[in-house]
């Protein structure tokens, strides 16, 4: 864990979530940036920051993967994009509220890929399920949970380097 404050990454082009992201980003005083390939709009707030990566194919998920680390959540239903950012120690959420893990990242990944070679082959026509209103409060609360979380881990880590410092 990293003495610098969390922030909150999100993979903004098709996240379906920003609204909820600024509410809790809000309510904790977390700062959020909001990551896109382009311009995109975001409420005129100084701890929101508006991020255009640029055009390249993955601009915006390379400039996140870069900067996440402990500490941090990235919200991404970008499967590679939450492989990355997993590796160098952040939080992750799918917009739906599901963690991406180490545990469970390298079976979401072969999932993934599974589904695209059986796509490209034509044997599965259909995509993911629609969003629906139970993934925006699932959403809501797993973001909610895991800023708690990094909270707790913070407060418990500084009370432990101070006890060290006195002992």
């Amino acid at each position: 864990m990293t003495d610098a404050p969390t922030r909150i990454y999100v993979d903004a082009d098709a996240c379906p979530v920003k609204d909820e992201i600024y509410r809790v980003a809000l309510r904790h005083g977390v700062s959020v940036s909001v990551v896109a390939g382009n311009f995109i709009r975001v409420p005129q707030d100084p701890l929101i920051e508006r991020i255009a990566a640029g055009a390249g194919m993955d601009a915006a998920d390379d400039w996140i993967a870069e900067r996440a680390k402990p500490g941090d959540v990235v919200v991404t239903s970008d499967i590679p994009l939450a492989s990355r950012c997993v590796k160098r120690g952040a939080d992750v959420i799918a917009p739906n509220g599901k963690p991406f893990t180490e545990e469970s990242i390298g079976m979401t990944l072969a999932v993934r890929n599974l589904m695209t070679d059986l796509r490209s082959a034509g044997e599965v026509t259909g995509g993911p399920r629609s969003f629906a209103p139970r993934d925006r409060s699932a959403f809501l609360s797993a973001l909610d949970q895991t800023l708690r979380r990094i909270q707790r881990r913070r407060t418990d880590a500084a009370a432990t380097s101070q006890n060290l410092s006195q002992g």
